[in-house]
């Protein structure tokens, strides 16, 4: 083939084999790119991610950091973390976490999660500037087929968030989280709508006050 011959398209699913993946991951030509692989297909996310991006996905982590913090749940958080299932999937999410029970699944000092060997993680947040369309389509069947439990998309020209409950290789819509009790998650787009007018440590202090009610 030429797919490694030539410049990948970004930001749209390309036919790949395994091997044509694992090279095109090693190729320095996109090492500050998102990798996904699934149904026989790779995706490079080579957009630049910009200030709008960069902001949401800071004060949803910042936001689910600190009601696991008041909550006393126990959780790790994973920024742009790989996860493999070797041969067949791959994905880059923005943000993961492994809670309560899984909080410890995986060991420091984990590059690639192999999930071969490696549980997937609890939850799974994307956040959508200009990959909406592909957030809730393949990357939502493929999460769904990884065995994640819950998978959030941040949109951030709306400043929403579409959650799904992920269960026996299906998902539905959720508006509260199954995995983080009690958190409902019309105050976090509550928080995403403060954000466009005002600094994240106003909206940080608005939300220690509301998961401390």
């Amino acid at each position: 083939m030429t797919l490694l011959q030539a410049k990948i398209i970004g930001d749209t699913w390309i036919d790949s084999t395994w091997e044509e993946f694992i090279k095109a991951t090693e190729n320095p030509d996109y090492k500050t790119g998102k990798f996904y692989y699934y149904q026989g297909k790779l995706r490079i996310e080579m957009s630049p991610l910009g200030n709008d991006h960069s902001r949401d996905h800071s004060i949803i982590n910042s936001a689910i950091n600190l009601y696991v913090f008041l909550k006393e749940i126990n959780l790790n958080a994973n920024d742009n973390c790989s996860y493999r299932k070797t041969g067949y999937k791959e994905a880059q999410p923005d943000l993961s976490y492994y809670l309560e029970e899984q909080v410890d699944a995986i060991p420091y000092g984990t590059g690639i999660v192999n999930l071969d060997k490696f549980s997937p993680p609890t939850l799974v947040v994307e956040i959508a500037n200009t990959s909406l369309s592909d957030d809730q389509g393949e990357k939502r069947l493929l999460y769904e087929e990884l065995g994640v439990k819950e998978y959030w998309i941040v949109n951030v020209k709306k400043g929403e968030i579409i959650a799904f409950k992920m269960e026996n290789g299906g998902s539905y819509r959720i508006k509260e989280s199954q995995v983080l009790p009690n958190l409902k998650l019309a105050v976090l787009e509550e928080a995403l709508q403060m954000t466009r007018q005002t600094n994240h440590g106003k909206v940080g202090a608005w939300l220690l006050k509301k998961f401390s009610e």
